[in-house]
């Protein structure tokens, strides 16, 4: 990875470690995909290398980004669907050139040729996200508790009652912001 960027924050979901890229929404935002050459990368320890990235190529990467933020923020909160979120998400989906191919421990994997652009591997992220916004894996899409952070992410727990996009991140904040709090005002009490 290269040296002076933020690093990348990888999910288990393609989708959602997608929107990621963009973090602390409501906060300082943290951009990690800043430039093409950030895009390249992100794509490639995603399993979507590709050779080249342009700015109109990023550009478009942004806007898929912020399609699905919109789309599976809406349905986490049970809302309509944004019909522009949608219409990017479907736009993306159509434009690649990608194969599902079967893995020999039975797993699904996209395969890009070697001719493969940016355009056809927004096209696997875009038809993850469609399989997750549909309902179509177990599991359940999630906003982050953090006020700051309210990245979507799909919660496959046991439970489904996870809270956090990450624990290592918004999660441990949260819970340190709350211990601090907490001695404080036991420190408060304890005065005469």
């Amino acid at each position: 990875m290269r040296a002076g960027f933020p690093a990348f924050r990888l999910g288990n979901v393609l989708a959602t470690s997608f929107t990621g890229t963009l973090s602390e929404r409501h906060g300082n935002a943290v951009e990690r995909i800043p430039a093409p050459h950030r895009l390249v990368d992100w794509l490639a320890v995603s399993g979507l290398a590709v050779d080249s990235c342009t700015t109109a190529q990023l550009d478009l990467a942004r806007e898929l980004r912020e399609s699905i933020h919109a789309a599976a923020t809406a349905a986490a909160l049970k809302a309509a669907l944004p019909a522009p979120a949608v219409q990017v998400i479907n736009d993306s989906s159509t434009r690649g050139r990608a194969a599902a191919i079967l893995t020999p421990e039975g797993k699904r994997q996209w395969r890009l040729s070697s001719a493969s652009c940016v355009e056809d591997a927004l096209s696997v992220i875009a038809a993850d996200a469609i399989s997750i916004i549909a309902g179509e894996r177990d599991g359940r899409l999630a906003l982050c508790a953090s006020p700051t952070c309210r990245a979507a992410f799909f919660d496959t727990s046991q439970s489904r009652t996870r809270k956090w996009c990450d624990m290592n991140t918004c999660g441990n904040r949260q819970k340190k912001a709350r211990f601090h709090a907490n001695q404080r005002k036991s420190l408060g009490s304890a005065k005469p």
